[in-house]
């Protein structure tokens, strides 16, 4: 495949953040993107998965799917898989490892799939197999339709690169980011988290009001791959970072109660470039302070609790961050994420209907937001 084809392009999220993740593609520039089962499809290039990965900060990875046919059994699938053309996606002398999965087709077992076109590659291409290999092809039967697509992306989307630092139970970047956009951030107002851990939600808003791209400071799997550019993708990223800048005088806050989330906190802003407009402090919510400044947005992932025996605890810091939020913040809007409707509403916060559910830690959290608190 050149830089010129076209092909469809699928961007994996949490499922319930689809939508979110299609406005965000749009908002980017994307043409026609359309929410799926567990992710978002768009038509596009080798220079639009290579913008991808940079820009999207929702999705969890992105595949592009480079080819496609019906297949019915183990035979049929190693005899297309040897006449695929891999040159025009594959380098040689790069090793590829091979996962598959088979949902309602006359193939059924995933790991004979995946054997067929591992011995196709080896064979018909000349490729080295590998278990830890950089690039992942993955082979979706289903229906009797083999997908084959390449993992474009590596490592999973929300390592950034810059958070070494991680607290207990630490929110994605990925859902961070789609959870903001769910409460209409768009980076042109102050974010306030007060149970702020290492800093996510609150490093998160800093970069999109910067206008910083997600993917800077990390490597792709689609840079191993023979329809790379590194010239092409230089620019690309130069332009990219070139457009950003400081979000004139915006400031973005997080407190926690604990010091050595605020110190995780602290350092993480630090190595994403954002400590210049970020401010974190030790404060537990009973003393948190409206920010000097416009009103803006407080976001909050709260303990949920899983053990018998915390639920009045919970429901008592609920019920303070609620009093808190509703005598001091006039003029905000609340976000809170929580596994638990009754927490949610022992903060006594107007709510409106909470968004989709959503897998967080193997945990399903929804979203709860408010307007403009009176």
């Amino acid at each position: 495949m050149s830089t010129d084809d076209t092909f469809e392009i699928f961007l994996a999220t949490a499922p319930g953040l689809e939508t979110a993740l299609a406005a965000e593609l749009d908002a980017h520039g994307f043409a026609g993107a359309t929410a799926s089962p567990g992710g978002v499809i768009v038509q596009g290039g080798w220079p639009d998965v290579w913008r991808a990965n940079l820009v999207v900060r929702g999705a969890s990875r992105i595949l592009a799917r480079i080819g496609a046919f019906r297949v019915v059994h183990l035979a049929q699938l190693d005899k297309l898989s040897r006449k695929f053309d891999w040159g025009r996606v594959l380098r040689k002398d790069v090793p590829v490892r091979v996962e598959a999965s088979c949902r309602r087709s006359k193939i059924y077992h995933a790991g004979a799939a995946a054997q067929r076109v591992e011995t196709a590659l080896r064979e018909s291409f000349g490729a080295t197999v590998e278990d830890t290999a950089p690039v992942c092809v993955r082979v979706r039967i289903e229906d009797n339709v083999c997908t084959l697509s390449v993992d474009t992306s590596g490592e999973l989307l929300h390592r950034r690169g810059q958070k070494e630092a991680v607290a207990k139970a630490p929110m994605r970047e990925t859902l961070a980011a789609l959870f903001l956009r769910e409460c209409g951030y768009d980076g042109r107002e102050p974010v306030l988290d007060p149970m702020c851990g290492s800093g996510t939600f609150v490093i998160e808003a800093a970069e999109i009001a910067a206008g910083l791209p997600a993917g800077r400071s990390r490597d792709f799997a689609f840079e191993q791959l023979a329809s790379f550019d590194p010239a092409a993708w230089d620019t690309m990223k130069s332009q990219a970072l070139a457009a950003a800048s400081p979000p004139g005088g915006l400031r973005f806050s997080g407190s926690d109660r604990d010091a050595g989330a605020i110190r995780m906190a602290t350092a993480n802003a630090a190595r994403a470039g954002v400590a210049g407009w970020t401010d974190f402090s030790q404060c537990p919510v009973a003393d948190l302070q409206r920010p000097d400044g416009p009103p803006g947005l407080v976001i909050v992932n709260p303990p949920y609790g899983g053990r018998i025996g915390k639920k009045a605890a919970l429901v008592t810091l609920h019920g303070t961050l609620g009093q808190v939020l509703r005598s001091r913040f006039a003029g905000w809007r609340i976000g809170l994420i929580t596994t638990d409707s009754a927490l949610a509403r022992a903060t006594r916060l107007p709510f409106g209907p909470p968004g989709r559910p959503v897998d967080h830690g193997g945990l399903k959290v929804r979203l709860y937001t408010t307007g403009t608190l009176k």
